[in-house]
């Protein structure tokens, strides 16, 4: 038996409301004001497709053995690096073993099932689980329709022959270079053509044709499926579309356009990651991709769902929300806008590339160590005990810092120190069980930080270069979730 494992996912805790959007550039795109109800997620300013990606794989996995994972692939059209895998970057701050495969999916809004497929086929054939996300933050023009349209998020699947929740029953792919959208390589936003256009010869004509492939393949009919899902940010194209091939009303899934927005390349497993969370044994889902053709996965819910440890999951991510209404501060945050940063932000970030090779397993794995003549833990690792009483030498093995809670002993609000959004929050956080780190802050409010406070390590961005294309990453304090939130 092959299918998925485990599931997890993540949204920025932001969420833009979309009558700001349109408040802002309603004297100029009246039209946007249909388009006012409900909100999208967007990114702080420290995140991005692989920050999300990462929270995204540490909710799937949770404190599972990382020696059963073989190999980590990356959907996205949105990777920040164009000449360096990304999803080794992923593998390295969830402190992988070397000795692990990955690959990165791009180059179509379908990369999301089309690496899905491909992962499942590797975990058929492998030696393990097969770890398989997809995120997306795509740019947008400001005053346009997909700045409304388009969310920010991240999925991860595990993939596996054990302990399956939905078994994998087919798949079928329809290959159309059918263009609804395009982005050049050397541009930053989409170029989209007519609606009715991509929903008459697009949808209409393609989705069906990936529908009738895999109900070949299954020996399945529409009615045996308790699932549709068919991302599409055109009104009811979905479900015009379920019912033309015989499938139940009640069988097309939410969108969640009215709560994130469309994630991308995410989106199709995002709504199966949020179907899981509610499916029940013996329900069948079907999961569709379009760009560029189709592709169709058919699932079947198995006994082993009931046994899946608790996750955050969709819904977890969807609760963990604070609104934004200021559209010039998500302006700024995705370079919109030149604004001006003052000279403190005059620095040369300049990365040295050897230096962070080096320390890798420290900066982008958070891993410090453990003494093992007296059980201190620390960050970061060193020759030497820092236990007064203790000062053995070359006692200290590998201890990874990111997945222990922690709180704040300590705290500043800086408003001197350049951040994209001051006051920059910073302190002493105290580990559970030892170990102390200095560590910026990030989605905390002014004026809520309290000594004492539980936090939890997410990984961010720290700083850009915006001299060399060069971003650098690290972990940050953020506030915890409530207990059984």
């Amino acid at each position: 038996m092959i299918g998925i494992t485990a599931y997890g996912a993540y949204i920025p805790r932001l969420r833009l409301a979309r009558k700001s959007i349109v408040e802002a550039n309603s004297w100029s795109a009246p039209e946007l004001r249909s388009q006012g109800k409900g909100e999208r997620a967007m990114c702080n300013w420290d995140e991005d497709t692989l920050t999300m990606a990462v929270e995204a794989a540490r909710d799937c996995l949770g404190d599972r053995d990382r020696a059963g994972i073989s190999a980590i692939h990356l959907a996205s059209t949105t990777v920040p690096f164009a000449d360096r895998q990304n999803a080794g970057i992923v593998a390295a701050a969830l402190a992988m073993p070397e000795d692990i495969s990955t690959m990165d999916v791009t180059s179509s809004q379908r990369a999301g099932t089309t690496g899905l497929i491909a992962a499942l086929g590797l975990a058929a054939h492998g030696n393990g689980d097969v770890l398989f996300v997809a995120s997306d933050s795509r740019q947008t023009r400001a005053g346009g329709i997909q700045e409304l349209q388009y969310g920010d998020g991240a999925v991860a699947l595990a993939v596996g022959r054990e302990n399956v929740i939905a078994r994998l029953l087919g798949s079928h792919s329809v290959t159309v270079d059918f263009v609804d959208h395009y982005r050049a390589s050397d541009r930053e936003f989409d170029y989209t053509w007519e609606e009715r256009w991509i929903r008459d010869e697009g949808y209409a004509r393609i989705v069906p044709q990936a529908v009738k492939g895999v109900l070949a393949r299954t020996g399945l009919a529409a009615a045996d499926f308790r699932y549709f899902i068919l991302p599409c940010v055109l009104p009811k194209v979905a479900a015009s579309l379920a019912k033309k091939i015989g499938f139940a009303e009640d069988a097309v899934v939410d969108p969640l356009h009215a709560s994130c927005g469309e994630t991308g390349t995410a989106h199709a497993i995002l709504m199966f990651a949020h179907v899981l969370e509610r499916a029940k044994p013996g329900e069948r889902i079907l999961v569709l991709g379009f760009g560029q053709g189709c592709d169709a996965l058919a699932f079947e819910v198995t006994e082993a769902i009931a046994g899946l440890a608790p996750r955050a999951g969709v819904s977890g991510a969807l609760a963990r929300r604070k609104e934004e209404t200021n559209y010039s501060k998500f302006l700024a945050f995705n370079g919109l806008v030149e604004k001006e940063k003052g000279k403190r932000a005059e620095l040369d970030n300049q990365t040295a590339l050897s230096t962070l090779y080096r320390n890798r397993e420290m900066l982008l794995g958070l891993i410090g160590g453990l003494c093992t003549a007296c059980g201190t833990r620390q960050f970061p690792k060193s020759l030497v005990c820092v236990n007064p009483n203790c000062r053995a030498r070359r006692t200290q093995v590998d201890c990874r810092f990111a997945d222990t809670p922690c709180s704040i002993m300590t705290f500043s609000a800086d408003y001197l120190t350049y951040t994209a959004d001051p006051p920059l929050h910073y302190g002493m956080v105290q580990f559970d069980g030892g170990g102390r780190f200095l560590a910026n802050f990030t989605d905390v409010d002014v004026g809520a930080v309290k000594v004492g406070q539980p936090m939890r390590m997410m990984f961010r961005v720290k700083d850009f270069d915006d001299n060399r294309g060069f971003r650098r990453y690290f972990w940050k304090a953020a506030p915890a979730p409530a207990q059984g939130g």
